[in-house]
């Protein structure tokens, strides 16, 4: 064979080669990324954890020692997504009967809002009682590659809203484990140790992933941390999938998402059984080791955030809901619920039930990926907006003896608030670093106290909100939108009074630019603008003149 046709042979073999790898490099990187995690992070068996041990007997009454304390967070948790506001998940015929019942033994808080609109700056506030912006937490965490795969499915997609990407900032980036909370701010977990608390965290995370930013170094004692997102691997027998095929952050949590867990930055290990019931069986285990001294125990659960997946009896148990996502989504709603009736039933179990502050609570709204409509109801928006649907959330307390039963309180409150208000529980004080958050326990108490907070702000970039005695304003400074609503008035967001209120508009814009000049510069860049709408699901077709906002990260 002569070298020439030889060589142009080879040439014209490897084009092709390139340009198929060209066409299916989505593909190829989707493959490839979970087996590379694999060889660099291999998964172990199950392992038993060794949660430390109480003593045998408690040194004093549980009445005579500090309260413990107990924070439920549940992640992407719409408003509506519980009973109590109309269980909105399934119809209105999904019961949340544990939840529901913090409520009813204490309080329900229906003004109660997030730290942010999306999960990991609002766990900065919780943590830290403090706005995550006056420590740079300004965006949850984000892999550089993240941006490439974005930038392609949007390619391979092609809405007609587009998303901006900056991959030169990106090059910016840290590495996911080390975009977190910094070392020097006082987390909850620390104040309550300092008191002489045990501590103990379950579940997500997510303020850092490496050295003095991992939870074992910021004040708790042990942490089984999650180490990846799936419920149950793929091809377990006991579960049931949904996959979005229109949601680019669906298929990126199916692609990256491992089952897996770490105890005190172990190894990674398979957890025993699916997610929510075994971070659950572990809270329990928790409990009950402690039960003789003082804890701190934070249950940061993974649901109901994606990939969807339930248990087949979960699943089977709610036939009569037709719509197989809904029947999915409703069912990992079911085990969560059924998760917090478990740790209740610990609590009582082990007669800590009167001397036990319990806080549950989401960390953003419910999320437009899922293509579930009614999650948010009767709010407008979704996670990663500032829009109600995205920051106004479920909010609960109970404290036997301390809190009323069946009270509710109407005033707004925050995540801001768990930090002072779970350390003043505990006998503590907040050190002199600024508190932005609220003890609620003296408004709760029937003092007449001016309502806890004249403003809230809220900052995502260029997205930004500020509510002060009703009034809020949401600001997109990337598209120039600006939106004014009266919520004594108008509670669901639909009469934009920007035009009619400018004066009002101008006052709360004062109080935002006051609130902006004392926040710190973000710790990393954002490097995505991606537009969000605000009355339909990302699953429904986007039409000329509905309303969009960019959300930045």
């Amino acid at each position: 064979m002569r070298k020439g046709p030889f060589l142009l042979t080879v040439l014209l073999a490897a084009a092709v080669l390139l340009a198929a790898a060209y066409q299916y490099r989505l593909d190829l990187l989707m493959f490839a990324l979970p087996r590379i995690q694999a060889l660099r992070d291999p998964v172990l068996p199950n392992q038993s954890v060794a949660w430390s041990q109480g003593p045998d007997q408690a040194a004093d009454a549980p009445g005579e020692r500090r309260p413990n304390i107990v924070l439920i967070l549940a992640d992407d948790l719409g408003f509506n997504d519980i009973s109590l506001h109309n269980g909105g998940a399934a119809d209105g015929s999904l019961m949340t009967p544990n939840i529901d019942s913090i409520a009813a033994n204490g309080v329900i808080f229906a003004n109660g809002y997030a730290g942010n609109a999306v999960c990991a700056p609002s766990r900065a506030a919780i943590m830290t009682g403090r706005y995550a912006t006056r420590f740079g937490f300004e965006y949850t965490p984000f892999y550089r590659i993240g941006l490439t795969i974005f930038d392609w499915l949007q390619q391979e997609m092609q809405p007609p809203l587009l998303a901006h990407y900056d991959h030169e900032l990106a090059e910016e980036l840290p590495g996911i484990a080390e975009q977190g909370m910094p070392a020097d701010e006082l987390t909850l977990a620390e104040a309550l140790q300092a008191l002489g608390y045990q501590t103990a965290h379950i579940g997500k995370w997510h303020l850092g992933g490496v050295g003095t930013m991992r939870p074992e170094a910021q004040g708790f004692d042990d942490s089984l941390d999650m180490a990846s997102g799936l419920y149950l691997p793929e091809d377990a027998e006991t579960t049931v999938n949904a996959k979005l095929e229109y949601s680019g952050i669906d298929k990126m949590v199916w692609a990256t998402m491992r089952y897996a867990a770490r105890f005190n930055g172990g190894p990674l290990f398979e957890p025993d059984g699916y997610l929510t019931d075994y971070y659950t069986d572990e809270a329990v285990k928790v409990i009950e080791t402690n039960r003789n001294r003082p804890f701190f125990l934070y249950l940061a659960h993974w649901g109901v955030h994606n990939p969807l997946q339930a248990t087949r009896a979960d699943f089977d148990a709610l036939s009569h809901i037709k719509d197989r996502n809904l029947r999915i989504y409703a069912a990992m709603i079911r085990a969560l619920d059924r998760g917090v009736g478990r740790v209740l039933d610990a609590l009582r179990s082990n007669g800590l039930e009167d001397n036990t502050l319990v806080i549950f609570t989401s960390d953003n709204g419910g999320a437009n990926y899922l293509g579930l409509p009614n999650l948010n109801k009767p709010y407008r928006g979704w996670k990663l907006t500032l829009f109600e649907g995205g920051v106004h959330v479920p909010f609960l307390a109970q404290w036997p003896g301390r809190i009323e039963p069946g009270s509710r309180f109407d005033h707004p409150v925050s995540h801001l608030d768990i930090f002072p208000t779970a350390l003043a529980a505990g006998g503590g004080q907040p050190e002199a670093t600024p508190i932005d958050g609220v003890d609620l326990m003296p408004h709760l108490r029937g003092q007449r106290l001016a309502p806890p907070h004249d403003a809230l702000f809220w900052r995502q970039g260029h997205h930004q909100a500020v509510l002060h005695q009703g009034w809020k304003l949401i600001v997109s400074e990337y598209e120039d939108k600006r939106w004014l609503f009266n919520l004594n008035e108008d509670p669901t967001e639909l009469r934009n009074l920007i035009q009619e209120r400018s004066g009002q508009a101008e006052l709360l814009d004062a109080l935002l630019q006051a609130h902006n000049a004392e926040q710190a510069r973000p710790l990393w860049p954002s490097v995505v603008s991606a537009p969000q709408l605000i009355d339909k699901t990302l699953g429904e077709d986007y039409e000329q003149g509905d309303e969009y906002v960019y959300w930045p990260n």
